[in-house]
């Protein structure tokens, strides 16, 4: 374990996000451990280009990033979809399969297009990186698997959710309420391992 964990009550977090609905979400799973969240939307910081070619290597760049521009520990996340079938795509590009308008019916078309056959095996991951500003890093990854649904259902969740469907269930991530996504999803299995190393 690092010497700067576990992180102290009172600490203060960058979250190296400028997702709202992100920052919600860390700043309900952190508030039980008395640490204070920030966006790096907040703070004005400019996104850095993800130009690593695994989750681990552009959440670290994320953390660093912001890390090192506000002297804080920052924690980043970097996560998608990888689908069999697909050799593992979209995986770290998965955000940008959607576009800058954030099509995802279009990608979600895309894949479907792409499945040749049954082999409809497909896996959410998801890596939290946690950076200090001298430079250390811990990273935490979570892993779900499951297969692609033939169509999108569900109005729930966001982005891929609505054709992949978890193993052990029939409905997509969409069709589950947030509550019960979150018990068992890639982010949170992430989060979890986060947790046990570095909230004690």
């Amino acid at each position: 374990m690092s010497a700067h964990l576990p992180l102290k009550q009172g600490s203060r977090l960058v979250l190296a996000s400028h997702n709202k609905g992100k920052l919600a979400e860390f700043a309900t799973l952190l508030a039980p451990y008395g640490v204070e969240v920030v966006s790096a939307g907040e703070l004005n910081l400019p996104e850095p280009d993800e130009t690593a070619l695994t989750f681990e290597g552009n959440a670290r760049i994320k953390a660093e990033a912001a890390a090192k521009a506000t002297g804080l520990p920052a924690l980043a996340d970097d996560s998608g979809l990888c689908v069999s079938a697909l050799g593992g795509a979209p995986g770290i590009y998965s955000a940008r399969w959607a576009g800058p308008d954030k099509d995802f019916a279009g990608a979600m078309r895309r894949i479907e297009e792409g499945i040749d056959g049954d082999e409809r095996e497909a896996w959410f991951i998801s890596v939290l990186c946690l950076a200090f500003p001298d430079g250390a890093t811990e990273c935490f990854e979570g892993r779900i698997d499951g297969t692609i649904a033939p169509e999108p259902r569900g109005a729930a969740g966001h982005g891929y959710d609505p054709i992949f469907v978890p193993e052990g269930e029939t409905r997509t991530f969409a069709e589950m309420s947030d509550a019960e996504k979150n018990a068992i999803s890639h982010r949170a299995r992430a989060f979890e391992a986060f947790r046990k190393e570095c909230l004690g």
